[in-house]
């Protein structure tokens, strides 16, 4: 089996030691570098080829939104898993935004943390339906018109068959459970979903995930209202 690479980045070499001594441990993954500062990780990522940076989001120089929209707009860029004391931050967003993959707090026990970089490794994304919207609540706020006007716009280029399963995807379905509610194979689920992300110059679900939300395509939850 070959081994996750993972990368650090965290201003607080209390925090490094303490995520590397936690993940290093795993048979799965191997601690390939560590950076004190968003700066440092364009040059560590080209030296170290991880598969999954774990981005801190506020740094002193360079902060992790910054540095993840650097990398994720490279070639072959890993994933970034974004480190945040908050549930529901607009700088949590715009690194969705930007292409994370995900966020897990500081303080979530360490086997989820090492779940969750298992899960983006994978290429499944690490957040729920529910904290999508929770974010885009609290993060958007009077700018919401605009942007659904706007992703509406975007959403346009999808024929009917690529916005229904941008839809499922929006509501955190995995494969399978589309492939199923479609009545479609995983395999072209898999082929829509890459057209989604090829049509709307996204780079993984979640940002599908966001934007469906943005042009106001999901309904809430009932137990939610």
């Amino acid at each position: 089996m070959t081994a996750i690479r993972l990368l650090l980045v965290d201003d607080d070499p209390l925090v490094r030691a303490g995520l590397s001594f936690m993940l290093g441990g795993a048979d799965d993954v191997e601690i390939v570098g560590e950076a004190a500062d968003g700066a440092e990780v364009e040059a560590l990522v080209d030296r170290t080829r991880p598969d999954v940076v774990l981005m801190d989001i506020r740094m002193p120089a360079v902060d992790g939104l910054t540095a993840t929209e650097r990398l994720r707009a490279r070639p072959d860029a890993p994933q970034v898993v974004v480190l945040t004391t908050f549930h529901a931050d607009e700088q949590v967003l715009r690194a969705l935004r930007a292409g994370a993959a995900g966020f897990v707090l500081k303080d979530t026990p360490p086997s989820e943390i090492l779940a969750a970089v298992r899960r983006v490794a994978a290429g499944d994304p690490v957040l729920s339906p529910t904290v999508t919207r929770q974010l885009v609540r609290q993060a958007l706020g009077g700018a919401a018109d605009t942007r659904r006007s706007r992703a509406r716009a975007r959403m346009a280029v999808l024929n009917e068959r690529e916005r229904e399963v941008a839809v499922a995807v929006g509501r955190g379905l995995a494969n399978a459970e589309i492939a199923t509610g479609l009545y479609l194979s995983v395999a072209t689920v898999k082929t829509h979903v890459s057209r989604v992300l090829a049509k709307l110059g996204l780079n993984n679900r979640v940002q599908i995930a966001l934007l469906v939300y943005d042009a106001g395509l999901l309904e809430e939850d009932p137990g939610e209202r």
